[in-house]
């Protein structure tokens, strides 16, 4: 069970945010903070796994609030490492640098739908999940979980989002027999028309094998299924 605090100044997005990760399976919110400080001070008592932390806070911006976090695990080797994740209506280039450099794990703009917020928690466990079980590394390894490619490799198109991708390959993979564009949508929580790109961009590559299904009237539904 991953244990999130969420950290925010604006007491209803609190609320929402909180509601949207309790939605999700194998995640549950140990508290809720409204300024830098009670975040610190939260984070020393519960201890939580990943925060989900706004810039703008009344005492503080989040990204000093992220490196005291950092300070305090450098100070205490035994303390566990927590993960954050901005989300934050900051768009600010600077900002946006000085969050990765402090260690964020990514960045959700304001305002964004449920969706998106939930797309990027999977991504988090799944992340954890892979360095928990990673052991000695291969390189494919590590261009993952950074989120690279080598030179060379199947480059995703500008828009498109590893994470995403490989949350969309990993529906495909649990249904041997294939899927529409909409049943992978529904599978992962993603919009029918983001996983149709996805999908197509699998296809374009030869990793997914694409077969037209004929019933009644209109156009036939496309079914996608994984080949590798």
């Amino acid at each position: 069970m991953t244990k999130v605090l969420v950290v925010d100044d604006d007491f209803m997005v609190a609320k929402l945010h909180g509601r949207c990760v309790s939605a999700m399976d194998g995640f549950t919110v140990v508290g809720v903070a409204h300024s830098g400080a009670d975040a610190l001070r939260a984070a020393e008592r519960l201890r939580p796994d990943l925060v989900l932390l706004d810039v703008y806070l009344p005492d503080m911006d989040g990204i000093s609030v992220l490196r005291e976090l950092r300070a305090a695990e450098e100070r205490d080797p035994g303390r566990p490492r927590v993960d954050a994740l901005f989300i934050t209506a900051a768009r600010d280039g600077d900002i946006i640098r000085s969050a990765l450099r402090a260690g964020a794990l990514h960045y959700l703009i304001k305002p964004f739908n449920q969706a998106a917020l939930q797309e990027q928690l999977r991504h988090v466990a799944a992340l954890r999940a892979r360095l928990d079980d990673l052991g000695e590394a291969r390189q494919e390894d590590v261009d993952q979980i950074f989120g690279t490619r080598p030179p060379g490799s199947r480059e995703l198109p500008k828009g498109l989002a590893a994470h995403t991708a490989d949350l969309v390959e990993r529906v495909l993979r649990a249904e041997p027999g294939g899927l529409s564009a909409t049943q992978c949508a529904e599978a992962g929580s993603l919009s029918r028309v983001s996983a149709r790109r996805y999908l197509e961009f699998f296809a374009d590559t030869g990793r997914v094998e694409v077969t037209l299904k004929y019933g009644g009237t209109g156009r036939p539904e496309r079914r996608y299924r994984w080949v590798g």
